[in-house]
């Protein structure tokens, strides 16, 4: 069974206006003082408007939705005495003409020197799923194996619609946003390990990137844990659908080792088997690039690409065949019961982007943030 840890990065709303709040150092300290919560648990962010938080390493799926109930409880709780709500929407639906301050940090404040309408622009929020793995060459591996699935994570947790208070007509306005960075979007090939950090560091030595924190692939190796993170998908209103997120990442995961194991280099294809289909070559990053922007537009409302077949397809017909092919890897994490009723409930009720232009249609602006306050953390 592998180890999972979740990050989750939030936003702060104004109580009264719903605006970014700039408050992220006040509530960092009042969150401190609480006994449910660890210091280390919660960083800073981008923007003073922004914080992340950590699990603890977890071995199973109930692990991961008790640590992030406990952390969104003990942040929602410090937001509300600095008038301020904790919102796990993956960008600010509504924002002033004043930019929000970055987090005053050598770091941040030369991302804002060298792209200033960018890192002012960063008000999105995502959510990362790091998964450990044996060593760094089992991380490329796994890596390798994960990219044809990023089209479809993106499309299931779409969370961001709204931008600069009007509809993007976007699922996840926050996968453009994030891919404008220089190194962003679909990571490519890599043969093995050597070959991924000798060309993660050349572009640092080149100057192009100022660090390897600047890897803003939507899945990378950690250079601090041995884990492979995956960085695709959008923050989720609700704490069981980032379970059900990273469960699937598990079972992906999972298998890709088991794959290896058995002797499955990186010359197979990296689609998952299914019984009644062979499995589909390597997708060219063309096809993969198109089928995250063809996910970041549609979410679940459309076809979805699926990663085993490579072609797009209703949503039941896709997460149906997901499923299959998944199921045992799911069954033996036990993970099945908090990612298959949560992937049913979603195709039939829709995931946070649908949820948050229903609200928005329904109560305008002042029922869209109650929405997102409250199943932040209910």
């Amino acid at each position: 069974m592998l180890t999972v840890g979740v990050e989750e990065e939030y936003l702060l709303l104004d109580a009264a206006t719903g605006l970014p709040a700039a408050r992220a150092g006040q509530v960092r300290r009042a969150a401190d003082l609480q006994p449910a919560i660890d210091g280390s648990e919660v960083q800073r962010e981008l923007l003073q408007a922004q914080l992340e938080i950590a699990t603890p390493v977890c071995g199973s799926a109930a692990e991961i939705g008790a640590h992030l109930e406990r952390l969104r409880h003990a942040l929602g709780a410090a937001a509300r005495a600095h008038d301020c709500r904790l919102a796990a929407c993956a960008t600010a639906p509504f924002t002033d003409r004043m930019p929000v301050p970055v987090t005053d940090t050598t770091r941040y404040r030369a991302m804002r020197a060298d792209a200033p309408q960018l890192t002012d622009e960063q008000l999105i929020t995502g959510m990362h799923v790091h998964v450990g793995v044996p060593d760094r060459d089992a991380g490329v591996a796994v890596l390798g194996r994960l990219r044809p699935w990023l089209p479809l994570l993106v499309a299931l947790s779409a969370n961001s619609p709204l931008w600069q208070g009007v509809d993007t007509g976007f699922a996840s306005w926050r996968t453009v946003v994030f891919g404008r960075w220089p190194v962003s979007g679909v990571p490519p090939r890599f043969a093995d390990a050597r070959d991924y950090d000798d060309r993660i560091h050349a572009l640092v030595r080149s100057g192009l990137i100022g660090d390897v924190g600047q890897l803003y692939w939507q899945v990378r190796l950690s250079e601090r844990y041995p884990t492979v993170e995956i960085r695709a998908m959008d923050v989720q209103l609700r704490v069981d659908e980032a379970v059900m997120l990273a469960g699937l990442v598990r079972a992906v995961a999972a298998v890709a080792l088991a794959g290896r194991s058995a002797g499955q280099g990186q010359g197979q294809p990296h689609g998952l088997p299914h019984p009644d289909r062979p499995p589909h070559p390597h997708p060219h990053q063309e096809t993969l690039s198109a089928a995250v922007w063809y996910a970041a537009r549609h979410g679940c409302t459309e076809r979805l690409y699926d990663p085993i077949g490579g072609t797009l397809d209703s949503p039941p017909a896709v997460v149906g065949r997901v499923l299959q092919a998944l199921g045992p890897a799911l069954a033996d994490n036990g993970d099945t019961d908090r990612v298959e009723p949560v992937l049913g409930r979603l195709l039939q009720d829709g995931n946070g982007a649908v949820r948050q232009r229903r609200e928005l249609r329904r109560g305008g602006r002042a029922g869209l943030l109650d929405t997102v306050v409250e199943e932040t953390d209910p």
